[in-house]
């Protein structure tokens, strides 16, 4: 899997793209945002940005739906917590008070990884993790392995016909997100 090719799949599409962002721009983006971008995310994004609906504007100074989009699978996990009977038993006894479940979930999902938005509701794990990463659609606890990688994603996604080679799926240190996808029990 090359960046390189996610640029040629997107360019078969007509997804618009930009001119990708300089390393300068990448640390920028990053410190701005509170984000390291693995491997994968980053050479995409050196190559080519791309600024169709759904797509992020890591270049922009104060992006309020690239902050909202960081938040989101947090806030996702306090609205399932809050709303949907989400409380898995690791976690201890729930309890009664939204302020303790709050702290209660605050705690936990701060140590999950770190998941950064790519586009709508699709995210890749942040760095440290490598190249390779399987793309998460999060939507709350609702959570789905929607590619096995970048390219595997971006074909997906864009409904390329293009047939792809098999690809393993890496996840081990993913979780609890892989586990969400996989429904299986949250530690």
């Amino acid at each position: 899997m090359s960046a390189a090719e996610v640029v040629e799949l997107l360019r078969e599409r007509r997804v618009a793209l930009e001119a990708g962002l300089s390393e300068a721009e990448l640390r920028r983006a990053e410190r701005r945002y509170g984000v390291r971008f693995a491997p994968d995310h980053r050479e995409l994004l050196a190559l080519a940005l791309p600024v169709a609906d759904g797509w992020y504007d890591w270049r922009a100074r104060a992006d309020k739906r690239v902050r909202d989009a960081i938040r989101a699978p947090f806030e996702g996990v306090l609205f399932d917590v809050e709303n949907n009977v989400f409380w898995p038993a690791s976690w201890g006894e729930r309890p009664e008070s939204v302020e303790a479940r709050f702290e209660v979930v605050k705690q936990q999902v701060t140590t999950w990884p770190q998941l950064v938005p790519l586009y709508g509701p699709r995210y890749l794990p942040a760095a440290p993790f490598g190249p390779g990463a399987p793309v998460f659609s999060v939507v709350q606890t609702d959570v789905i392995v929607f590619g096995t990688n970048l390219l595997d994603y971006a074909a997906r996604e864009f409904g390329t016909p293009r047939a792809l080679p098999e690809a393993v799926m890496e996840t081990r240190g993913l979780e609890p997100w892989s586990l969400l996808a996989f429904e299986e029990d949250v530690p």
